[in-house]
């Protein structure tokens, strides 16, 4: 197996195509990471959130992460990190770019589900406020697997014999 690194136009391939990806925000010298739903376009990933713990931490510091996989099997993959910079897209002010985001994310499947249904464990009344955000990405990185030999992992994990 040879892992290589993917050219900016695959990384962007992997990153439209995705519905699910992992947010990574730090305040304090804390890491934080939790999983979003995202839409694509251009230099921008869109995601919905409510008010919360990744939201405060964004505003504070806006330096965020954003990573992808698209995984066949163990020894077939591919993984991408885009770098880049929260955007709250705040109404009035950006209410264009927030029925962009709709629409975008509108195009996955219960885009809204996971953000509101986690958030509604933990409010009492009915209205939940809903935010809209982007990523401007500001460079990405990625590897993939590439093999056509399937004994490989036996190889590496038994070098002193062949063992099932």
């Amino acid at each position: 197996m040879l892992i290589k690194e993917l050219t900016q136009k695959d990384c962007r391939t992997i990153l439209a195509q995705a519905s699910i990806a992992r947010l990574g925000c730090s305040l304090n010298d804390q890491p934080y990471v939790v999983p979003v739903c995202i839409a694509h376009e251009s230099d921008y990933v869109y995601i919905l959130s409510t008010p919360g713990q990744k939201i405060e931490w964004m505003r504070a510091n806006p330096k965020v992460c954003i990573q992808v996989d698209e995984t066949t099997d163990p020894f077939h993959w591919a993984s991408i990190i885009a770098y880049g910079e929260f955007q709250e897209l705040r109404q009035p002010q950006f209410a264009d770019e927030c029925a962009k985001a709709r629409k975008l994310l509108s195009k996955r499947s219960q885009w809204w589900l996971t953000p509101l249904a986690e958030r509604q464990m933990k409010v009492d009344h009915d209205v939940i406020d809903a935010i809209f955000f982007r990523i401007r990405i500001e460079s990405m990185t990625g590897l993939e697997t590439q093999t056509e030999d399937t004994t490989w992992p036996k190889k590496l994990l038994y070098p002193l014999g062949n063992r099932q």
